[in-house]
């Protein structure tokens, strides 16, 4: 199981302005957010602690949303060494007949992982993203075994994945689900990745030599101050779903809201929910640094010394 080490960072805390007014209600402690969704949540990036958020549990589908998943094991994987980059990905015939948002692979065209990584977070594409699960893992089914196990280590106790695209369920298959909170959690880990971010913050990429153009469908990149990631969803039964994420002075926020009735309404909610975050919080350093010695003492009892001191 993998996890971050924090013994070498300060401890800092987000913390809600006093002379603000949070939202009145409350959800398990949670301040509660109105909003043309019917889940959302807004967490702190580098805790993970939750600022706000509607039904943040309510398991919804994700649509597009799941290829953080495909794109995190595939990016695990290349960290890990178990593949590589500049690996050559041959697309199979499955890989060349996915619908839906595609960069249109043939069977038995070659890319690299890379390529196909660029493709799937940038565009979106559901053809690179069964390619590459076939390439990492042998079979889609497979991988999607290895998504719902990643799933599992990471706390996502809400989530069971059945592909690796996000696509509406077909005959005799059971749907993607989710919610907000594992989203958030999902995105998370996406961030210890920097190349994830540099792809969800891309508008626009060549692709197969210049032929092809990738298109971020995320339309807050560039328009929203700070926003640089991290994925959009939609199919009709799941509405319009966005993670999305931005740094303002240095604190860094991810939102996710799920089952908006259009895009203008996803992109309204999620700067909605930002805002609020960035201008109802306020970071407190609580420790500047690990080690560092605390003015309160212990007392002993029976020992050499009569305090000792402490320190985080």
């Amino acid at each position: 199981m993998r996890q971050m080490d924090l013994r070498a960072t300060p401890l800092i805390l987000l913390t809600l302005l006093a002379a603000t007014v949070a939202p009145a209600a409350e959800e398990g402690g949670l301040p509660i957010v109105e909003g043309d969704f019917d889940t959302a949540i807004l967490v702190d990036a580098r805790s993970g602690m939750p600022l706000a958020g509607k039904n943040p549990d309510e398991r919804h589908q994700p649509a597009s949303m799941l290829k953080m998943m495909t794109e995190l094991i595939i990016l695990e994987r290349v960290a890990e060494g178990d593949i590589a980059m500049d690996d050559t990905v041959t697309v199979s015939a499955r890989a060349s007949r996915m619908g839906g948002s595609q960069v249109y692979l043939a069977h038995r065209e070659r890319f690299t992982v890379e390529e196909l990584l660029a493709a799937l977070a940038i565009h979106s594409a559901n053809d690179a993203a069964v390619a590459l699960a076939e390439h990492t893992a042998g079979s889609v089914e497979a991988f999607v075994d290895l998504m719902n196990f990643r799933a599992r280590e990471l706390g996502m106790t809400g989530s069971e994945f059945h592909t690796v695209h996000g696509l509406p369920a077909g005959r005799g298959q059971q749907p993607d689900m989710t919610t907000a909170r594992d989203m958030a959690i999902l995105g998370r880990a996406l961030l210890e990745h920097p190349r994830a971010l540099e792809w969800s913050a891309t508008a626009t990429a060549p692709f197969r030599d210049g032929k092809f153009t990738l298109y971020n469908p995320n339309k807050l990149v560039g328009t929203y101050r700070g926003l640089d990631g991290l994925k959009t969803g939609y199919h009709g039964q799941a509405g319009y779903c966005v993670t999305a994420t931005a740094v303002q002075k240095g604190v860094r926020l991810i939102s996710v809201v799920m089952g908006c009735e259009t895009d203008r309404a996803r992109a309204t909610e999620t700067t909605r929910l930002l805002s609020y975050g960035f201008n109802l919080y306020h970071q407190l350093t609580v420790v500047e640094a690990a080690g560092q010695a605390l003015t309160e003492t212990a007392p002993v009892t029976g020992g050499r010394a009569k305090t000792v001191p402490l320190a985080y």
